[in-house]
């Protein structure tokens, strides 16, 4: 098998064409003007082109569009200096050093290949230029030059550009339909007029912010992850990180909206009862694992607020797919009478460090070194529960299980709906300070301090919302007098850890309807390979 480069046309300084057709006898040099070891190499370049002219083609791609002409100039180069400003050419020879040069001699294989400056492979390369075309040897001042240099970064490297290249590329492996932006329009401007946009702006997903989103995960891009309700639009790996990208993620992030994404299309999860309620029920996303430090996750101060990254946009990527995928759009299935700014963005990471319990995806089936998202169906929050006063762990615990007092009315009790409570630890502190309070002593102790007799739960002239006249009247003074407490059960009480170390302020999420008329919490563990 033979070692032969692709075939190219780039043209010269003065416009000309010149085609490097795969043969030979050739020497190609790729550079750029501001390459030091390039600027080195190129008087030994004229050199060789001024002693092996007739019997060799002489190329030499330049990278640095306009200033390739200084280039050129302050060596006195008389060889085509052709313009590969773009570096696909570059980029299909596929060297990573500049200088990058190949002698490919008449059966059009590379003969000597080599990048940067080393003396003796030059001295090397034009002694054997001068053997295969028997010519003279070229005169060079070979004691004049330095023994080595390394050279520079091809340009074809820098991130935008390789980016492109690639996505140029492998053009195949994105497959998504593509929107043509006139030249004079704003970009911005035109994703906002196409409702792509969730009402802030979006980043352009152009074909190499796309591929660069990609790389992020080693599913292929046409992989089906889901299919999204409610317009039952085809999630796949690519349009998934198509709206990625519109967010503001980072590849490294991929994995965890792609998690997230089959969590809230499942049966259980049931997002379009989430999107279409009236309610306005919105997505709100836990992080548990590893993967939390990997990409730099908040589980600590603010977590639930601005000023992290990873946090804002990977909640907001979910909101954007079940938006542009699953046809989620205000005023179409989204029926929200006020809305819900959760329909933005929630995620945050759970502070497992600060946490004397099992974290959440433990509590639910996961190895603890397993990266989990859980995806829950929240209506509110997050609500403050503030308590800086209590000292005692069953105090801490019973203002805490009050603030749930909240949850769609304080009157309305024995409730099958989640509520999702995040835990300060300065809380934890206190509620630990005297040894172990588990996380099902809480779950007790909620349901405790929120009991009330069913008689305060009937309609009344300060409210029509509860238990009927007519059906407290048949069930009687006895049956009125049991207590209810908050929720239907305990497993209704979810809990987490987060926030920063200093604040005794917890926070409590309000849920949807629970249950398969409603939305079930879903967990998916976090794809890595």
């Amino acid at each position: 098998m033979t070692d032969s480069r692709p075939a190219f046309t780039l043209k010269d300084l003065h416009g000309k064409a010149h085609q490097f057709d795969g043969t030979g006898p050739s020497l190609v040099c790729f550079v750029k003007e501001d390459c030091e070891t390039c600027n080195i190499a190129a008087p030994v370049l004229q050199a060789l082109a001024q002693a092996y002219d007739d019997k060799v083609t002489v190329l030499v791609p330049a990278q640095s569009g306009k200033a390739n002409a200084d280039f050129a100039q302050r060596h006195g180069l008389t060889m085509p200096v052709l313009d590969d400003a773009g570096c696909r050419t570059s980029f299909d020879w596929g060297f990573e050093i500049v200088p990058a040069v190949y002698w490919i001699d008449e059966s059009g294989t590379v003969a000597a290949h080599f990048e940067g400056f080393v003396r003796d492979d030059w001295k090397t390369l034009s002694d054997q230029i001068a053997q295969d075309t028997r010519q003279p040897v070229a005169q060079v001042d070979w004691d004049s030059l330095p023994a080595w240099r390394p050279g520079c970064g091809s340009k074809h490297f820098d991130p935008e550009v390789y980016d492109k290249l690639r996505a140029a590329a492998d053009g195949d492996v994105l497959l998504a339909r593509k929107v043509e932006v006139a030249s004079g329009d704003d970009v911005a401007e035109f994703m906002f007029d196409q409702g792509f946009s969730d009402g802030l702006p979006l980043v352009p997903p152009t074909p190499e912010r796309v591929m660069r989103m990609l790389a992020g995960t080693n599913r292929d891009p046409q992989d089906v992850v889901a299919v999204v309700p409610p317009n039952m639009g085809v999630g796949t790996v690519e349009k998934i990180a198509i709206n990625a990208v519109m967010a503001g993620c980072k590849p490294e992030y991929l994995p965890v909206v792609i998690a997230a994404v089959e969590a809230v299309c499942t049966d259980e999860f049931n997002i379009h009862g989430v999107t279409a309620t009236t309610m306005g029920a919105a997505t709100v996303m836990v992080v548990n694992g590893p993967i939390r430090d990997k990409i730099g996750m908040n589980a600590g101060l603010g977590a639930m607020g601005a000023g992290n990254r990873a946090n804002a946009t990977i909640g907001r990527a979910l909101c954007l797919v079940i938006r542009n995928i699953g046809g989620a759009k205000t005023g179409g299935v989204e029926r929200s009478t006020l809305g819900n700014p959760m329909k933005f963005t929630m995620c945050f990471a759970e502070n497992e460090e600060v946490s004397p319990w099992e974290p959440l995806h433990v509590e639910r089936g996961f190895e603890p070194e397993d990266s989990v998202v859980t995806i829950f169906a929240m209506t509110g929050g997050p609500v403050h529960l503030v308590d800086q006063t209590s000292r005692r762990p069953d105090q801490i615990a019973g203002s805490l299980g009050q603030g749930l007092e909240s949850v769609f009315l304080p009157k309305l009790h024995n409730l099958p709906v989640d509520a999702l409570l995040v835990v300060c630890p300065e809380h934890i502190k206190t509620m630990t300070r005297d040894g172990d309070y588990s996380k099902d002593r809480l779950r007790d102790r909620i349901q405790e301090v929120t009991s009330r007799p069913l008689r305060e739960m009937v309609q009344d002239d300060h409210s029509g919302a509860g238990i009927s006249v007519a059906d407290a009247d048949k069930m009687g003074p006895e049956k009125l007098a049991q207590l209810a407490p908050k929720f239907a059960g305990k497993e209704y009480i979810h809990i987490v850890v987060a926030g920063g170390e200093a604040g005794k302020f917890s926070s409590a999420f309000h849920g949807w309807s629970t249950g398969a008329a409603g939305s079930i919490s879903v967990s998916r563990k976090i794809d890595l390979g």
